[in-house]
């Protein structure tokens, strides 16, 4: 029966299923790329780490574990990586730049260079000395293979440039190229210097089949007083592995977005549909159908086209799931193998198949309650008019199916509330707007404007409208780009605030004691001022209130091992800067019985459930000290100011080995290419940071993840588009009769265009300032709660998305109701029936 039942009406239903093909598509997808990702990961992760196990400490490693470490493996390499100025001659351009001095290659992974025998050349004993430089980087300064690079005192050929580095990212490597030269070299760079900022790196491969974990961990007493960090293959892929499972994560959850606007078109879209069968149902009665066998009849028909529905989306998720590895390729750092995820074809087609049975059963419960009296009264309404619990419990089980599906993707009941009722908020505020926009066109009805404009109007609020459903739709959609628009606007302002007024626009670091005033004097001769001085003090945590690191690390619920881990730059003076806003305590202090008060960041202080009167023990370079957190600020990263987690009362660290940060401002770039040159060759040590270089690489950086979100966000326009598209040719029976009445009382092709025009315009004007708004106002509250800046939305890009949101939504329903205005209505008429 109801195959029989849904001759006539087959077309009308596939179109309204293709509504929900993008959101199951882009599931699919997303949840296969992150199946093949997680397989590529645990297959590369040799490739990934470049070793079997890495050890890395900030500090030589000490003489009395050498003896341990030089019998690991079956063969070591070692490296000292650390931030300096290069110089490119003959050019004279200079950069900051990662500088990894090696004595080997990489054990694992292709190490791929140009010339191709650049990479053994480099590794190979007796060789002549040279630098492999990263290929962005000779492209950003026009400098090529033959020339030659600066660094510190050490001035190399440049024998290759680097195209891929084992475990290395494109966006890594645009944010901090690198430059390779032999670890022989190191100590004649004159850049390792007593308080250099250098990190100490030795590679090891061992023989197949090695326990390298279960060594590891004979050595990890040792290695933990020693501050060394072991790497591991295992380790690497778990928190490679763990960082893009968030990425597929968060994605998915766009991507169920996309769903849900479909779901809802295809509960407008059934809602439609049940309306022009109620009196078919009738008849049903009449011969002895009970109202239960005419529900399953219909539901029946919305099952067998969701799994249609379903199967086409996920046939065409396995498609797309093939481009994801270029749009996020700069982000990977392994190569992706492509293939079918089966368990994610499932996922798609379980989700798929019950979003669409639950949305369409909130219409088609009525079909229970329809009365035989409707053959007989074409008018009666009042079977299906009165509220139905039962739409109680389908509302409850579709939100009960999105929160679930949320905590599958994040595992996390925060994430998940807050994404549910995020999402909650997004529809019911688009929905109120709907509503409330037809409530005012019909209680201010201009009843004195023109023909045309009232009957497009009236359109609006008259039965079978679809107002409320292309709010939501079209709304959300646009909600999700205006959004993604704004809050990289505001990003990028928040940073580009470093280039206006008088702020410093370059920062020179690791200035040595002895050598601050021959820097003053040599900015000084630049006409360039100081505009700031901040001594800086390296430190470890040993100790929180008596308990050492080494047990605390231990308790799984208390203070993070990260927190006892990391090492702690700090600063001291008495007061709090412009930057800093005192939130509670006092600002940094020495207390009455000589125990320095330190000031801690508020939100660090959150994060490492650390809490005022507690004390804590450093290792200031060999030296202990204790001290009391006696205060929290707030900084203001929007200001251009050197900003640290603690800062120390004055009279405590001056004694201590620092180093200095200089702030200055250049006029131009000329001046700016000045100073960075004397500074490479009179100061090779001091690193000079460009903060007009990194608001472009900024940008840059941005412009990708942007890419990224559009990518998906697409998905939930072009469904929102889908919805407009399938409401509008399912209520299209409703638009010939009414297009039909109209031109019977004389209306023109012309005033029907133009009524459709209206209708459809004005939705696509709602939709698309409702979603703004929305963007708007999420966007400000990012701004204010999250970021701590002001907020200001640029006008004429939300304008103009305003007005393509609203074109296409024209479009649209002009394309889709086309046949009614070029057809005669009596021609129209035979052809529906």
């Amino acid at each position: 029966m109801a195959w029989r039942d849904s001759r006539r009406s087959r077309a009308r239903l596939l179109l309204f299923m293709a509504s929900i093909v993008l959101g199951i598509a882009a599931l699919v997808g997303i949840n296969s790329f992150g199946d093949n990702l997680a397989r590529s990961i645990s297959e590369q992760a040799r490739e990934l780490l470049g070793a079997d196990l890495v050890l890395s400490a900030s500090k030589p490693f000490a003489a009395g574990l050498q003896p341990t470490l030089s019998k690991l493996g079956v063969a070591r390499t070692q490296e000292l990586a650390f931030a300096s100025m290069v110089e490119f001659r003959p050019s004279g351009s200079a950069r900051l730049v990662q500088v990894r001095a090696r004595d080997g290659g990489f054990f694992y992974g292709e190490w791929q260079t140009e010339p191709r025998n650049a990479a053994q050349r480099f590794t190979e004993p007796g060789a002549a000395p040279g630098a492999l430089v990263d290929d962005a980087l000779l492209a950003q300064f026009g400098a090529k293979v033959g020339d030659s690079v600066l660094v510190g005192r050490v001035k190399l050929p440049i024998i290759g440039r680097v195209l891929k580095t084992p475990g290395q990212s494109g966006i890594a490597t645009a944010v901090a190229p690198t430059v390779f030269i032999p670890v022989s070299l190191a100590a004649k760079t004159g850049l390792v210097q007593r308080g250099s900022r250098v990190q100490y790196r030795r590679s090891y491969r061992f023989a197949p089949g090695t326990d390298v974990a279960a060594l590891v961990k004979t050595l990890q007493a040792r290695l933990d007083k020693a501050d060394i960090d072991a790497d591991t293959v295992a380790s690497r892929q778990q928190q490679t592995g763990r960082a893009f499972a968030d990425l597929t994560r968060y994605l998915s959850l766009v991507a169920f977005v996309a769903l849900l606007l479909g779901c809802v078109g295809v509960a407008s879209a059934v809602n439609l549909y049940v309306r022009e069968k109620l009196a078919a149902v009738a008849v049903l009665r009449c011969l002895g159908a009970s109202g239960r066998q005419a529900l399953l009849i219909y539901l029946i028909q919305t099952a067998g086209l969701g799994l249609v529905g379903a199967v086409l989306g996920a046939a065409l998720g396995a498609a797309v799931q093939s481009l994801l590895p270029r749009v996020l390729g700069d982000f990977l750092p392994v190569a992706i193998t492509v293939s079918i995820s089966w368990p994610a074809v499932l996922t798609g087609l379980t989700t798929g198949l019950l979003m669409a049975v639950l949305f369409a059963l909130l219409p088609l419960l009525s079909v229970r309650r329809v009365s035989p009296l409707r053959v007989l009264r074409t008018a009666f309404e009042d079977d299906t008019a009165t509220p139905d619990p039962l739409r109680w419990l389908i509302l409850l089980l579709i939100g009960l199916f999105i929160l679930a599906f949320a905590y599958q993707q994040t595992r996390s009941w925060n994430l998940t509330l807050g994404f549910g009722a995020g999402l909650l908020t997004a529809f019911a505020a688009l929905a109120v707007l709907g509503r409330l926009l037809m409530a005012l066109v019909r209680r201010f009805f201009p009843a004195g404007w023109g023909y045309v404009w009232r009957q497009g109007l009236a359109n609006l609020y008259r039965p079978q409208n679809q107002t409320l459903t292309l709010v939501t739709s079209i709304g959300l959609g646009t909600f999700l780009l205006a959004t993604l628009f704004l809050t990289q606007t505001l990003l990028l302002g928040r940073v580009q605030l470093a280039g206006q007024g008088q702020q410093p626009n370059l920062v020179l670091f690791d200035i040595q004691r002895e050598q601050r005033a021959g820097v003053e004097k040599l900015l000084s001769a630049q006409r360039l001022p100081v505009l700031q001085r901040v001594p800086i003090v390296t430190m470890r945590l040993l100790a929180v209130n008596g308990q050492s690191a080494a047990v605390l690390k231990k308790d799984t619920t208390g203070i993070p091992p990260w927190v006892l881990s990391r090492e702690y730059r700090v600063t001291y003076r008495d007061s709090l800067n412009a930057s800093e806003k005192l939130v509670d305590g006092t600002v940094p202090t020495m207390g009455r019985d000589g125990t320095p008060r330190v000031s801690v960041e508020s939100s660090y202080l959150q994060r490492s459930k650390l809490k005022i009167g507690d004390t804590l023990d450093f290792n200031v370079q060999g030296a202990p000290l204790r001290t009391i957190v006696g205060g929290t600020r707030e900084i203001d990263r929007a200001q251009v100011q050197p900003s640290f987690l603690v800062v120390f009362p004055a009279g405590v660290l001056e004694q201590a080995p620092q180093f200095e940060v200089l702030l200055t401002r250049t006029p131009n770039t000329a001046a700016l290419a000045a100073v960075q040159q004397r500074l490479v060759r009179e100061f090779p040590n001091v690193s000079a940071i460009d903060l007009g270089l990194i608001l472009k690489t900024l940008e840059e950086l941005l412009a990708k993840i942007s890419f990224v979100i559009r990518f998906m966000a697409g998905f939930s326009i072009l469904t929102g588009l889908l919805v407009l598209s399938s409401s509008v040719v399912i209520s299209r029976y409703q638009r010939v009769r009414e297009s039909v009445l109209l031109r019977t009382l004389g209306a023109s092709r012309r005033q029907i265009l133009r009524i459709t025009l209206v209708e459809y315009g004005l939705l696509g004007l709602l939709a698309a300032l409702a979603g703004i708004g929305l963007a708007v106002l999420a966007t400000w509250a990012l701004a204010v709660w999250v970021f701590q800046v002001g907020f200001g939305p640029a006008v004429l890009p939300l304008l103009g998305l305003v007005a393509l949101v609203t074109a296409l939504t024209a479009g649209i329903g002009l394309f889709n109701s086309r046949d009614v205005l070029r057809r005669s209505p009596l021609e129209v008429l035979r052809g529906e029936g």
